[in-house]
């Protein structure tokens, strides 16, 4: 993608749990950076492939003292902090007073330069709220005189980002489609190759430096003729009526029933569609040779990584910010419900069943309950199980509406809920040895958020009889079934 620069850089990536930071990062080691990584949960990067290659530091651009360890001795910053997942309305100020406290610390710490990921749009009254916050990020990173390499993209195709995905599931669920008047906006979109190639290549590029510089793919196109060209590649059937009644609101309410989409991250991308965005400063393309995509050939290869799942990072790795904290401002002291049974089979059997849940493999007792439950998150804006699961758990992975906080084979699980809730909920399996038996602990925890939250609780605790003794009942079958089936098998081959 790009060749390695002249001399090593110490390079800190903040956000790199994220869907470009964790793209950026070994896109930096192969072009012979020394690499740093700032994130709030580090168990979030469990199973990245270039984990043991980089510095992990814990910190929260909202806290200047986190943030100082990290950037000492760095000398350029990747800031890719967005706030638009968290929960509420209000990512705007967030967003600029992290950019301003992460700023200010640069600074301080004698930082050479920031490097910025923005969004593109013609600055003015029409702007939509989400790229106006882009834009004024931009400002207040520049506010402490640590010079600002800003990019500004549009649409960015690949595997698993949240546009891409959101166009996919449109095409793919919907062959007539009522869309509403911003369909004929116009989009440069641009692929993640492409950016990759830019973000690494104005390292050392000095007339980047200080610079706001436009980013795309050179092909301008509505978001029909995206769609269209879409379904082209998918060999998908669609026809597309424009009606003038569908508002941002109703839109984003389409878009989180339809996609995997959830309606919080919805809304501000929708926001945005009534707005043109393609480039008009063109400098970067005579001063930075990529690797360049049409748009079409982007999508096939976007699908191509998401079927052979080789894809390293995803829209569903970011959470809320909120999601980190131990446990949300006001909660008080959480309601619990434990219960337990033994199981005649290995730990490392029991655990094999206790981590196999979700997804595909639903929920083993009370399924539909779970669904229910999941469906009623999802109408609201949620996330519902549309997310599915991993192949194998690691902390920070999404398993349904649920984030792996914690795993640690074959002991203990921790799931922690991401649906929308007046609290927050976290489910913990403990696996313990007893004699020659296995114990298996359930706890659910609480931590309700005012009257509703308790409210919430002894709304759905009548139901954990049904489903949490069922769930427990069916591990204990599964894994002495699969105990018994793995002596057998060994006993074969010891025969053999």
């Amino acid at each position: 993608m790009n060749s390695k620069g002249p001399h090593p850089i110490n390079v800190l990536v903040t956000g790199a749990s994220g869907y470009i930071g964790g793209r950026l990062v070994p896109e930096l080691l192969k072009a012979g950076c020394r690499v740093s990584v700032l994130v709030r949960n580090p168990r979030k990067l469990s199973g990245k492939p270039w984990l043991d290659r980089v510095t992990v530091f814990r910190g929260d651009a909202l806290d200047a003292e986190s943030l100082r360890a990290a950037c000492r001795g760095q000398d350029v910053a990747y800031y890719l902090i967005h706030s638009m997942t968290s929960a509420g309305g209000d990512f705007e100020e967030r967003d600029e007073r992290a950019a301003r406290t992460f700023s200010t610390v640069a600074g301080e710490e004698g930082l050479n330069r920031i490097i910025y990921l923005g969004g593109l749009g013609i600055t003015g009254s029409g702007l939509s709220k989400h790229l106006r916050s882009r834009h004024e990020t931009g400002e207040a990173l520049r506010h402490s005189g640590v010079p600002v390499t800003e990019l500004r993209a549009a649409i960015i195709v690949g595997s698993q980002s949240a546009s891409f995905v959101i166009v996919r599931d449109l095409v793919k669920k919907l062959p007539v489609m009522l869309c509403p008047k911003w369909v004929q906006s116009k989009c440069e979109p641009i692929s993640i190759r492409q950016l990759l190639g830019y973000l690494v290549g104005v390292l050392w590029e000095p007339r980047s430096v200080g610079e706001i510089l436009e980013v795309g793919g050179g092909e301008v196109l509505t978001y029909a003729e995206m769609m269209q060209q879409c379904a082209e590649v998918m060999g998908k059937p669609l026809k597309m009526i424009t009606v003038p009644v569908l508002t941002p609101n109703l839109s984003s309410y389409w878009l989180n029933l339809v996609t995997q989409v959830p309606y919080r991250l919805a809304r501000p991308l929708v926001e945005g569609l009534k707005n043109d965005v393609v480039t008009h400063d063109h400098r970067i393309r005579e001063w930075i040779k990529t690797e360049q995509l049409t748009y079409k050939q982007s999508v096939e290869l976007a699908l191509l990584r998401e079927k052979e799942r080789t894809f390293i990072s995803s829209w569903i790795d970011a959470t809320t910010s909120s999601a980190n904290d131990p446990v949300p401002d006001g909660a008080e002291k959480p309601f619990v419900d434990q219960r337990s049974c033994l199981i005649d089979a290995p730990e490392e059997t029991v655990f094999q069943v206790v981590s196999s849940i979700g997804g595909d493999n639903g929920w083993y007792h009370s399924n539909w309950l779970w669904q229910l439950r999941a469906l009623m998150d999802w109408l609201i804006g949620g996330p519902g199980m549309r997310r599915g699961r991993p192949e194998t758990l690691y902390e920070g992975a999404a398993l349904d509406f649920w984030r792996v906080e914690e795993i640690d084979p074959p002991e203990k699980l921790v799931l922690r809920a991401e649906m929308l809730l007046p609290g927050v909920a976290r489910l913990t399996f403990l696996v313990k040895r007893e004699l020659d038996l296995c114990r298996v602990t359930l706890q659910a925890s609480f931590w309700p958020t005012g009257v509703f939250g308790k409210v919430y609780w002894y709304g759905v605790v009548p139901l954990h009889d049904l489903v949490f003794n069922g769930l427990l009942k069916e591990i204990r079958r599964r894994s002495e079934l699969l105990s018994c089936s793995e002596e057998k098998s060994n006993s074969f081959h010891g025969d053999i």
